[in-house]
């Protein structure tokens, strides 16, 4: 695998989600899944006012996040030199980010995948560290490639782990909600038995 600096350039940007052809997602995609993280905190009566994007990318997260939460503050942190340089994002990776204070909802969406198995293991930790409320994250595994995604519009060149590999790192911190939300053990949220996953 070709290490992430260097790869995370304008053509990978192009093709996996700026080109209709070869997108991963639309922006209609990350709208509908906004709005879900959205309802379910808002079900826990979790309100939003700091929200991290960890590998932000376009920033897609932003344009929703000023609707869905327009108080919030957003901070957006991307690896990648040439979006921090086009949209003046935070650098900084998964695994070594350091942030003020601790936010109410981070987003961790396709990062995972991209890092070393000790790497992956600080990252999780690290998201743990900076949450104080849900963390969604969404993380391409083995079983997905195999089974679940499109392979013409997904890069394969990540570390292809099983997903027990993941849900094993992310129980140490958070309790599993479903559909990628993960709640902070330190969140002031009762929830009962049979809403959580494990």
């Amino acid at each position: 695998m070709s290490h992430p600096h260097h790869r995370f350039d304008a053509e990978y940007y192009e093709r996996f989600y700026e080109s209709h052809a070869s997108q991963v997602s639309s922006v209609a995609e990350v709208e509908r899944l906004a709005r879900f993280v959205a309802a379910y905190l808002a079900h826990l009566e979790l309100p939003v006012r700091r929200l991290l994007d960890m590998g932000c990318g376009l920033g897609r997260w932003r344009t929703i996040a000023e609707d869905l939460w327009p108080k919030a503050n957003y901070v957006g942190v991307e690896i990648s030199p040439y979006l921090c340089e086009k949209y003046g994002w935070q650098q900084g990776s998964a695994d070594q980010y350091r942030g003020r204070g601790r936010f109410d909802l981070i987003v961790c969406q396709g990062v995972l995948q991209y890092l070393g198995r000790q790497a992956a293991q600080r990252a999780v930790a690290n998201l743990a560290r900076l949450c104080r409320g849900v963390l969604y994250v969404e993380v391409l595994t083995r079983e997905d490639w195999e089974h679940n995604c499109d392979q013409e519009r997904t890069d394969g060149d990540v570390y292809l782990r099983p997903a027990a590999f993941y849900r094993e790192a992310l129980r140490q911190h958070f309790t599993a909600l479903g559909g990628g939300l993960y709640l902070s053990r330190d969140a002031l949220v009762t929830l009962y038995e049979l809403e959580k996953l494990e």
